[in-house]
């Protein structure tokens, strides 16, 4: 006869004696069976120990199913309806499709439900007592003990369990002290070879972020003198690397978390002392680096984010960035790519107070940009004179220019520049165009004049719609998103990169009128080719300008025409009554195969890259739906699997009974992230966890899918085969070929 479901089958070791096997009754109180194994070995005192998983976590054993919700920072806690991002998830919770429920939530605690048969467990003194004992010994006299204790306490304090009974004991104001006090003392004791201060020093400051992650304690606690010792480790040329890297780590996450602690860190820390640690080998402190310079760039005022890139440019941020880390010899990592796309956001942002900027038509100062522009272009025509009725000849000259140069409001140009947006980025684009590519400049405009007048191409007109395109392009004002990895390499190659992306795509916009030979009433038409061209272009990332717009000249009118043509043929439409009626009664039999194959996808699991509070992703857990689509069960590992994971090895499972609802918010990490295959694991899951409720599919995938399946099925059922004998039976196999000497072709 099978075992009873309630017993569970274990191992389980304890220190200083032989392993032993034992037989777990779930039905029993955890006490209860931690006593039992205690009197297994004779030891006193149950109530002193716990059970621990034998693996690299040691995560302690709990009575209940308790989770640390581990969220980002982007997203809104309300769609679970939790005070804040640190709650403890209640058993009802509502499973959220913003954070695809789940997979942001790793086993913090392990519920004692979820011991497999097999499982290797460790008898280990209790969290209680275990901080009690760590809390001690890190303040040994003995230095070698000292270390020891710093070591293990960087290593349970990554257990929620553990961490709440340390920082219970005042632990973290216990960690600051040593970071404040020991600091001079390590130096004194580094200089007469004493390494193991650094050790010291670094598992310190690991254990400060392990505990700080849970986000039990709030960082506005801390005193001016501990960031100022934190900051010194920053700001020091020869430092360890694990506590320069620990270092950073603390800095990003004070300026992301508390308003008062970004403002002293801001004085202690400066761009300068920063750059140094940007020009090393070592990629992770290069990542931290920059993480720091953009909680520092996020968080600032309005007023002081120019002046913090006035900084930054002096100090040639960009090109020690574009030399050291996009174009040093190896691959960038995510975590890095997810950096130079938060510090290519932030730098665009902070032309939106020029696109949200209307143009005052009373101002001088701005009419004068206008005046250049028409004086750049019209410079060898002869000015009038100043004799009787001058004045009205330059109005009528003027207005005459201004029609040239492609405005609306020949009379008076400003008011062009009045909506916002684009606001008053269109005239700086148009005069970094006309300063710095003067020759380019006067062509577009005399090119354009000399034509009739419905094919001339307006610039002015252009100008204005084409920067507010940019900027829906590159989502100026917007924050950046919690895990894209989309930035550009070229963005990073000119000081000036969105003016010079501007006077390439202008010129773009020119050839491609030319091309299609559009009039003032295709100009829509012509904005949206060129629209395309640029995202076509983009989505190859280009690693310079150039690159850019060699790009693009490959990407002619005609050559878009191709591609729409190809696509067009791949989605063929069929708008007649009796198709529409024919799709409507194949839909249900299609909608009913997409929905098996989204839960054999999830039967068969996926592994996803975790992140936690910092955004790291450089963990996995993957997650699987029981064959009887009634469990899912998942768990973390150590690297990515190279096929599927059994369901035996994943110890945390949630029945799909218990899920009340999927709901979506539009700060999805998931739904942000680049790239198809990202984007189909996203759809395959929120399909399928909707299916499982009964709900309908709503993904872009399964719109697509279904858009597919109903053209080829609605294909073949046209197909006319009459007089066409369609046989039982399969035809023959034909015989091998006498020989294989033959090659395809494939040109």
């Amino acid at each position: 006869m099978p075992p009873p479901a309630d017993i569970v089958k274990v191992a389980i070791e304890c220190p200083g004696a032989f392993p032993k096997l034992m037989e777990i009754d779930q039905k029993k109180p955890l006490s209860a069976v931690i006593k039992e194994v205690c009197d297994g070995w004779t030891l006193a005192n149950h109530e002193s120990f716990a059970l621990q998983h034998a693996d690299s976590s040691n995560f302690y054993i709990t009575e209940k199913d308790i989770h640390q919700w581990e969220m980002p920072l982007c997203c809104k806690t309300d769609c679970l309806g939790l005070p804040s991002p640190q709650s403890v998830l209640p058993s009802d919770w509502t499973l959220c499709q913003m954070h695809m429920a789940f997979l942001h939530l790793p086993p913090r605690m392990l519920n004692r439900n979820e011991i497999k048969n097999g499982a290797i467990l460790r008898l280990a003194t209790s969290p209680a007592q275990n901080a009690q004992q760590l809390h001690e010994r890190i303040q040994s006299s003995s230095m070698d003990a000292k270390l020891e204790a710093l070591k293990d306490l960087a290593s349970y304090s990554r257990d929620i369990t553990f961490a709440q009974e340390f920082i219970n004991l005042d632990g973290i104001s216990l960690l600051t002290q040593m970071v404040e006090s020991g600091t001079e003392r390590y130096q004194k004791l580094q200089k007469i070879m004493k390494p193991c201060f650094g050790d010291m020093l670094s598992f310190t400051l690991t254990a400060f972020v392990e505990l700080m992650d849970h986000g039990i304690v709030s960082w506005d606690t801390f005193s001016v003198a501990f960031i100022k010792k934190i900051a010194s480790f920053v700001n020091k040329s020869a430092i360890d690397i694990s506590i320069l890297q620990r270092s950073l780590a603390i800095l990003e996450s004070m300026v992301l978390n508390s308003h008062d602690l970004y403002q002293k860190v801001a004085q202690e820390i400066t761009i300068g002392q920063l750059i140094p640690h940007l020009q090393g080998t070592d990629q992770e402190i290069q990542t931290y680096t920059i993480a720091v310079i953009n909680a520092l760039f996020l968080k600032a005022p309005d007023e002081k984010r120019q002046e913090m890139a006035n900084i930054l440019a002096q100090k040639q941020l960009r090109s020690i960035i574009l030399m050291h880390v996009i174009r040093a010899q190896r691959a960038i990592n995510n975590e890095m790519a997810h950096q130079l796309y938060v510090l290519q956001v932030l730098t665009f942002n902070l032309l939106e107070d020029r696109v949200m900027t209307k143009m005052d038509p009373q101002d001088q100062a701005q009419r004068d940009i206008i005046f250049e522009l028409r004086r750049i272009a019209f410079d060898a025509e002869c000015e009038p004179s100043n004799s009787g009725g001058s004045i009205e000849k330059r109005k009528s000259m003027y207005t005459r220019d201004y029609k040239k140069l492609g405005f609306i409001n020949h009379v008076n140009p400003a008011m062009d520049f009045t909506q916002t947006p684009p606001g008053m980025l269109a005239l700086d684009n148009m005069l970094y165009f006309a300063k710095h590519h003067q020759d380019a400049y006067i062509r577009i405009v005399l090119e354009n004049s000399c034509r009739e007048d419905k094919h001339e191409c307006p610039f002015g007109r252009s100008s204005i719609e084409l920067t507010k395109m940019l900027c829906e392009i590159l989502k100026v004002g917007e924050l950046p998103s919690e895990t894209c990895n989309d930035f550009h390499p070229m963005f990073f190659t000119h000081d000036r990169s969105f003016e010079e992306f501007f006077c390439i795509c202008i010129q773009l916009l020119n050839k491609t009128w030319k091309e299609m030979r559009a009039t003032s009433e295709d100009f829509n038409k012509v904005m949206q080719v060129v629209k395309e061209q640029i995202m076509r272009a983009l989505t190859t990332k280009p690693s310079s300008l150039d690159q850019f717009k060699s790009k693009l000249q490959n990407l002619s009118y005609t050559e878009i025409l191709k591609i729409r043509q190809s696509e067009r043929m791949n989605q063929e439409d069929f708008q007649s009554r009796p198709i529409l009626e024919l799709k409507e009664k194949i839909q249900p039999e299609i909608l009913e195969l997409i929905k098996q194959q989204r839960l054999n996808r999830l039967v068969e699991g996926t592994c996803f890259r975790k992140l936690n509070s910092r955004r790291r992703q450089d963990k996995f857990w993957y997650c699987r739906l029981s064959p009887n689509h009634k469990v899912l069960h998942y768990g973390d590992l150590e690297e990515s699997p190279q096929g599927e994971v059994p369901h035996d090895s994943l110890q945390d499972k949630l029945p799909v009974a218990d899920i009340k609802a999927v709901v979506t918010g539009k700060d999805c990490p998931h739904m942000k992230e680049k790239g198809a295959l990202k984007q189909n694991k996203y759809c395959i899951w929120t399909d399928g966890l909707n299916a499982l409720l009964g709900k309908d599919m709503l993904s872009d995938l399964t719109r697509n899918d279904l858009d597919t399946l109903l053209s080829m099925e609605i294909k073949l059922r046209l197909l006319d085969l009459e007089n066409i004998q369609i046989p039982d039976a399969p035809p023959p196999i034909p015989k091998e070929p006498s020989n294989y000497d033959f090659v395809y072709d494939c040109n």
